[in-house]
């Protein structure tokens, strides 16, 4: 006896399809962000030194 087949959406069935061509307004290097985070390390650090 065969078993009856189950079909599952597409949505579902991990068929999904995502487009990678996106471009966002804002571009930001990885460098910039290191950069950025390491400016406010120094500044946290001045900051709780001087007060």
């Amino acid at each position: 006896m065969a078993r009856p087949s189950i079909r599952m959406p597409l949505s579902q069935a991990g068929i999904t399809r995502y487009f990678d061509e996106y471009r966002s307004r804002i571009e930001i290097t990885p460098r910039t962000v290191i950069v950025l985070i390491v400016i406010a390390i120094i500044l946290e650090i001045l900051i709780h030194t001087l007060f």
